[in-house]
């Protein structure tokens, strides 16, 4: 039987988005393409972070919505005790494959970032590269990163920002697909004043930076290509549509490549911000 509060989660207020269906959604996305073939190019934002918390071996960490594993190989490449978690088991396959390719010792297992499977304080570093972001309960999923954190520990998280590449990909496919009322962005997750508003709470400092990811593709078709491909959200979007919605969609994102794309020749290289946020549990 449900409890109260359970029943009301999944049968919300009027005029309030039902998190759980949100949450549904958004799990069949991230699980159709392969994340993978675009997340392994984003590995060197899993190796800055892990030296921006200054992370020490033997300590143990947890990669939360860790996709194809990229913080994760990072931390245990500084010899620390890494456990990887997703809501999708096909990406934490492909984060196992890359580990044993390695021969890297991790551990993995399936878990919802708005209720991990661990005791309270059972992690000295909890990392989210990309991932925790896109959580639709976003204050219960920054109130299990800081309950899983021991005091003391930190809280290391990379977030696309609103006005940068990525962050303008999502606005753009909202515009042919308006996400459901009432739902936050993941792009606030992006802004030192909504990570204030989730984790202060929880912090005894919070350093947040903005840094720049750079897309280097070898065309805006090899671009467009590979994320109606393999990127969940795009792929979703596209097989949404119909034919000439899914030509205006394709217009809008060559636009946007047009605009951020600084290569001046026939690659792609596009510039993305992005927050790198490093919490110091209290």
């Amino acid at each position: 039987m449900n409890t109260s509060a359970e029943a009301m989660r999944q049968t919300p207020l009027t005029g309030q988005p039902n998190l759980n269906a949100v949450k549904a959604r958004q799990q069949a996305a991230w699980s159709s393409g392969d994340y993978a073939v675009v997340g392994t190019t984003l590995q060197i934002v899993g190796e800055t972070l892990c030296e921006a918390m200054d992370l020490r071996s033997g300590q143990h960490v947890l990669d939360v919505a860790a996709g194809n594993g990229n913080v994760s190989l990072a931390a245990a490449r500084r010899w620390c005790i890494v456990t990887a978690t997703d809501y999708v088991p096909a990406l934490l396959e492909r984060a196992r494959e890359r580990a044993a390719a390695d021969r890297l010792n991790m551990s993995f297992r399936e878990a919802d970032a708005e209720a991990l499977p661990f005791p309270d304080g059972g992690f000295d570093a909890v990392v989210s590269t990309f991932g925790v972001m896109f959580t639709p309960d976003q204050e219960r999923a920054a109130s299990e990163l800081a309950r899983v954190c021991k005091n003391g520990g930190k809280i290391g998280l990379a977030n696309w920002t609103p006005d940068g590449f990525i962050g303008q990909l999502f606005k753009t496919i909202g515009k042919h697909l308006p996400p459901p009322a009432g739902t936050k962005s993941p792009a606030l997750w992006g802004t030192p004043e909504r990570i204030g508003d989730m984790f202060g709470p929880f912090a005894a400092d919070i350093v947040a930076k903005e840094r720049e990811f750079v897309f280097r593709y070898r065309s805006p078709d090899h671009w467009l290509e590979i994320f109606r491909t393999y990127y969940g959200p795009v792929h979703k979007a596209f097989g949404a549509l119909e034919p000439d919605a899914q030509m205006a969609l394709e217009n809008d994102l060559r636009a946007l490549i047009h605009r951020f794309n600084r290569s001046e020749d026939r690659t792609m290289v596009v510039p993305s911000a992005y927050l790198e946020v490093v919490i110091t549990r209290r």
